[in-house]
Order: structure tokens, then C-alpha cells, then sequence
């Protein structure tokens, strides 16, 4: 495997101080539910900012969600494609395409390995190199009540379905095992994690979690770069085939 690649999901409005913590840690990028990360472009230095909209060429660092051929042929081409896939064969046919980074909603090890070789290998059949899509599993975690809070089903023993989606609970130090094993084995090539509590799960995810990878050399202490491709060590695609590909789709 590559190197290990985290994020996070920040639905409603987090606030600056959020994504600061975020950045803190050193994540990939963040998603937000919001239009217009343009002001949170100028209050950070590093991290990367997936919205709906449509970045401009000049941002680096803003990627954009992938909900629909048009809106895929509508961004920059250096603009990172995030798609979340829930099983549908049109989101699947939607990822396979246009997505450079694949959110995928698996509650266990076989589940979101399976997911991640039938993706590269659609991925490859249309053309595309599998190493240039970054899939990571997508988990609402709540680590609200320590490591003694772990129940069946959650902490050591891994994420439960909800109806909302795959849920960890239980404690930074089991998530952290969890994060480093699914990794090591090859199932994800990271995780995009939702906080139940987006302030204080978050912090415990940043300062517990994310800091003790860090000790153990799993994950980067400082960004590799300054845009959201150099953090996920995707390559820059060719101005000619994005522009092919827009002509084909609009």
C-alpha cells in the first residue's frame, strides 16, 4: 500500500476553528456541506476543501464533489473529483469514470476490500490508471466516551451499520488500530471519517487518533505540498484529455 490518506467530513457549519484543527493534524482535505470554501481558502494555509462548487483554476487546494456528468466536466483540471459511492451501479459507473477520490460506506475489512479491487479494476477496464484514484472508507465516528465506552460490534471490534451509514464507537487508541490494520491489509488506501460531535470528536480524532499514527510513523507530521494532488499523490492530468473529456460531455 501507499501512504495512509485521512479526511474528514464537516456537514452543517463547522466553523474556521474546525478546519484549523484539521489542517492542525495534517489531513488530506475536509468536505463541506457549504458552496463556497473561499473564505476558508484564505484563513488556511495547507489543507484541502472539497465543496459542491466548482473551483476555480487558481485553487489548488479545492476539490469538488462528483454528483453528475456535467458537474464533472465543469471543473479545472487540476480540481480533484470526490465521489461517494453507496453501492448504486450509477454511482459506481459515476466513480469509475470522472473520480479521483472514492468515499466508500463499508462496515467491515471483506466489505470495503471487495469494494476497493472491483473499483480499480472498472477503473482500469475504462482506460484509467487504478493507481490514480485514491479510495478511502467513510465512517461516522463517535469517540465521546473513551476507550472504556466500547460496546459489541464498535471499538475493538470495528464499525456497526446504521441506518446513517457505517458508525465506529469507542476511543481514539482503538480507532487508530483499526485505521492502521484496514490500511496495512490493503482493504482502504485511507478514511474519511464524520464526527457524531463535529467539535469534540473531531479533536479527540486529531489529538488522540491521528496524533498517535503520527508517533508510530503511519501517518505524515507536515504536508508533502501545497496543493490537494501533491497531498494525495495524485498526478496532474493531461490538459488534453480533461479537455476531451469535457467536449464529450457537455
Amino acid at each position: 500500500m501507499g501512504l495512509l490518506h485521512l479526511a474528514a467530513g464537516l456537514d452543517g457549519d463547522p466553523g474556521p476553528d474546525a478546519v484549523l484543527l484539521a489542517e492542525r493534524g495534517g489531513l488530506d482535505f475536509v468536505t463541506l456541506a457549504g458552496d463556497d470554501p473561499l473564505s476558508l481558502l484564505a484563513l488556511t494555509s495547507r489543507i484541502g476543501l472539497v465543496s459542491d462548487a466548482v473551483p476555480g483554476p487558481a485553487h489548488g487546494r479545492a476539490g469538488v464533489r462528483v454528483e453528475g456528468p456535467g458537474l464533472s466536466g465543469r471543473t479545472a483540471d487540476a480540481a480533484v473529483r470526490v465521489a461517494e459511492v453507496t453501492f448504486d451501479q450509477a454511482d459506481l459507473r459515476l466513480a469509475v469514470r470522472y473520480a479521483d477520490v472514492v468515499l466508500v460506506r463499508a462496515a467491515g475489512r471483506a466489505q470495503a476490500g471487495a469494494v476497493r479491487e472491483e473499483l480499480r479494476r472498472e477503473v482500469a477496464a475504462a482506460g484509467r490508471d487504478p493507481d490514480a484514484v485514491r479510495v478511502l472508507a467513510s465512517l461516522r465516528i463517535d469517540l465521546g466516551g473513551g476507550e472504556h465506552a466500547a460496546e459489541p460490534g464498535h471499538g475493538g471490534g470495528g464499525p456497526r451499520h446504521t441506518a446513517h451509514g457505517p458508525l465506529y464507537r469507542g476511543g481514539p487508541v482503538d480507532l487508530a488500530e483499526l485505521i492502521a490494520r484496514w490500511h496495512a491489509e490493503g482493504v482502504t488506501d485511507g478514511f474519511h471519517v464524520t464526527p457524531v460531535e463535529p467539535r469534540s470528536d473531531l479533536e479527540r480524532f486529531v489529538n488522540g487518533t491521528v496524533a498517535l499514527l503520527q508517533h508510530r510513523g503511519l501517518f505524515r507530521t507536515f504536508y508533502p505540498g501545497g496543493t490537494l494532488r501533491e497531498h494525495l499523490g495524485l498526478p496532474y492530468p493531461a490538459p488534453s484529455v480533461s479537455h476531451s473529456m469535457e467536449r464529450l460531455i457537455t
